[in-house]
């Protein structure tokens, strides 16, 4: 096409879209995806090439934003100069008869917990893989998050157009590594250079991609060279679906040929149960096989009528409830992401049944129930926003002028259900905030902004120096965060060393038996306890949080005050008996106790508790936790024995290593050690290798590093007595 054809075309596009989008759409024709991978798998010039294609943009933009645009959902001006997905962006597009609701989510580990909440709120995804890198670290991060909330996904084997490419090599680990049942249902033409489109195992043929952007699908006869290939891999994908689909089984062992409608309908019913996996493939970024993948998002992904959602029913003792995902049925819905925009908070939610609609009233199901109403309702378009006056169950979209928090479900207040908390982990490294000028009025404001909306992202004071500290998942975390406050708030900030959240543990059970007494004229105070607290698993030390197990007989303390101290213990273990860590993997068992009748109450009670911890700990034998991340580096051949003998230096145990061309070592690798360990792996490979890690346990730290702790934590507690 000329210029003129194209942007005549892009125009038929966006008035196609401009029209399906005023008009309502039913929960059966709504798919809610969500895109997913490892960091430069392709996620976001896939998500590009959807836009484009389903007329939402009029013309395609690279990652980086090297022609001065940059890619749609990057809009932040950190994404598109560090060519990464920071935040998640959610969009809304049309294809055929369907509407679809994207969010493009991080691939960086840092960043994880957009694409948990994201997932939370999602029907069905796309899990992006490397076509030579394959299976990476935040692959089986992010597939670990898509079984949580059981999500059903389509795999898109991606960058087909590289050298090394191997779409069976990459469809393998789908299998082997994550456990998934991965049907194919095409085979490439051509691979690395050659790479020209792809052959439709179901229909027997190939589909090529032409036009500037490859809009133009053309539609022809498979080669005669990849004949016997996609009869295998038809037969394989039959012999797969088989196993899984009592109606195809039928068909198999009769040795009959199901027809099409079947195949479809069994290979979409398997998918929703999460039995299969089915895996297109293509290059985003050459614009080839992008079409057939949403023709499968539509055919293969549920509608929010055929996902499982539950709430719990406040007025019953948290009973659960199923929601129905019809418009028609009382209004719930979920906060699941805030953002500080130039008109206030933007509160993203998840509509799982009624309707809800600009000027209604709607009741939070927080502990203040308070009734808001909304002044705004939004479609989202990356950073641009789209009124629309109401949207029904299984819909997307944003509300301006609601205060809450993220993960506050939302009623019309004829029911009182609230939906299941979100997973968040916690985080794993901090630095100390200085800012350059202490009277920044903008500094608490900014940080409240960004602990509000990044559940992952933490701020306190520290007791001892005074300082701001902040807390997050990673080095590039809280870069960003510390970034944010220049660019966004004008305040420049200095930060220091990075700090380890190490913890505690007992590492053998200890008893204790412990009287708080406590008289001052008038009413005292009294309590005792007595029981043992022990390891939660004696063989991997640290495992778990806390667990309180009352095996009280009779009723030596009376019940009301049990939960005091429960609680007594939970804020002893905030501070450890060796460096004052946290302590963490211990279980804790009343067993006898004593009140008075007069002095005894849920102060004494709670101050009897942390007695007795400290008193159990002296004997726990209490061991140093540090954090253990699992690490993966990837470099090419060349330069595997120097990335290996890195990982050594930094104390890492190298478990695995895989690759030809390009070795991927997975390691697990202390936290403490991998501070620059970016610069060191850049310099040591000419720029070329990579690494991503992601926590993986805390596990007792080396003698020698818990001698030095211990000795500084000392002698910091005695500088601080003698001021």
């Amino acid at each position: 096409l000329c210029p003129v054809g194209r942007r005549a075309a892009a125009s038929r596009r966006l008035l196609a879209f401009t029209r399906r989008l005023s008009s309502s759409s039913e929960p059966q024709s709504v798919r809610n995806i969500g895109i997913s991978a490892h960091i430069d798998s392709g996620k976001t010039t896939l998500t590009e090439r959807i836009l484009y294609y389903t007329g939402r943009i009029g013309a395609i933009h690279e990652v980086r934003g090297k022609d001065g645009v940059g890619a749609k959902m990057d809009f932040m001006e950190l994404e598109r100069e560090k060519g990464i997905t920071i935040q998640s962006a959610a969009t809304h597009c049309a294809w055929g008869d369907h509407d679809i609701n994207v969010i493009d989510t991080p691939g960086h580990v840092d960043f994880t917990i957009e694409v948990e909440r994201a997932l939370r709120v999602l029907d069905g995804a796309i899990l992006v893989l490397c076509g030579v890198a394959g299976v990476q670290s935040q692959s089986i991060t992010v597939d670990r998050q898509m079984r949580r909330y059981s999500v059903p996904r389509l795999a898109f084997i991606n960058k087909l157009d590289r050298e090394g490419s191997d779409p069976d090599a990459v469809i393998g680990q789908l299998r082997d590594k994550l456990r998934l049942n991965a049907v194919a249902m095409q085979i490439p033409i051509g691979v690395s250079g050659d790479h020209e489109g792809v052959v439709d195992l179901l229909e027997r043929r190939a589909l090529r991609f032409s036009g500037p952007g490859g809009e133009e699908v053309e539609e022809g006869e498979v080669p005669a060279g990849l004949q016997a290939a996609m009869e295998e891999k038809r037969a394989e994908l039959l012999e797969k679906l088989a196993d899984a689909d009592e109606e195809i089984a039928e068909f198999y062992l009769a040795e009959e040929e199901p027809p099409l409608g079947v195949l479809r309908a069994a290979i979409r019913r398997q998918t929703i149960a999460n039995a299969i996996t089915p895996v297109f493939m293509g290059s985003a970024f050459k614009n080839k096989g992008v079409q057939p993948l949403l023709d499968g998002v539509v055919s293969y992904l549920p509608a929010p009528t055929e996902v499982t959602n539950c709430a719990l029913d406040l007025d019953k003792d948290e009973e659960q409830v199923g929601l129905t995902g019809v418009s028609s049925d009382p209004f719930v819905g979920l906060a699941f992401k805030l953002e500080e925009g130039k008109f206030g908070q933007l509160t993203y939610m998840r509509i799982y049944q009624g309707k809800v609609g600009r000027g209604d009233t709607i009741q939070s199901m927080a502990a203040d129930r308070r009734k808001v109403r909304i002044p705004r309702l939004v479609r989202m378009h990356a950073n641009e926003m789209e009124d629309v006056e109401s949207v029904g169950a299984g819909d997307i979209v944003a509300m301006f002028g609601v205060d809450c928090a993220s993960g506050t479900t939302f009623t019309d207040g004829k029911t009182k259900l609230s939906m299941t908390s979100m997973f968040v982990p916690d985080p794993v490294i901090s630095l100390a905030l200085v800012p350059a000028d202490k009277n920044a009025p903008n500094f608490s404001k900014a940080l409240g902004r960004f602990t509000k909306e990044d559940p992952t992202f933490r701020v306190h004071t520290d007791d001892e120096s005074g300082q701001t500290i902040i807390s997050g998942m990673g080095e590039l975390h809280l870069e960003i965060y510390v970034e944010r406050l220049k660019r966004e708030y004008g305040v420049e900030c200095s930060t220091g060393n990075p700090k380890v959240a190490f913890r505690e543990t007992a590492s053998t059970r200890s008893k204790f038996a412990y009287t708080h007494k406590k008289q001052s004229g008038g009413s005292g105070q009294f309590g005792r306890v007595e029981g043992y607290l022990e390891p939660i698993s004696s063989d991997a030390l640290g495992q778990g949080a806390y667990e309180f197990d009352n095996q009280l007989v009779g009723n030596m303390i009376p019940p009301e005050f049990v939960t005091a101290i429960d609680k007594g213990f939970r804020e002893a273990m905030l501070k450890g008996t060796l460096t004052g860590s946290p302590v963490m993997g211990m279980r804790v068992v009343l067993q006898d106790g004593l009140a008075h009748a007069v002095d005894s109450n849920e102060l004494a009670f709670r101050a009897a508790a942390q007695g007795a911890f400290k008193q159990a700990m002296a004997t726990a034998k209490p061991v140093l936790l540090e954090p253990l991340m699992s690490t993966e580096v990837a470099v090419p051949a060349e330069f595997q024995g120097t990335a290996v003998a890195l990982v050594s230096q930094r104390k890492g145990t190298v478990n695995s290593m895989e690759g030809a061309e390009f070795v991927t070592i997975d390691a697990d690798v202390p936290l403490e050690s991998m501070f620059g360990f970016s610069s060191d792996l850049r310099g040591v490979t000419q720029g070329k290798g990579e690494y991503t890690m992601e926590y993986k346990a805390h596990v007792p730290a080396p003698r020698d590093k818990t001698e030095l702790m211990v000795k500084k934590w000392k002698e910091q507690q005695a500088g601080k007595s003698e001021e």
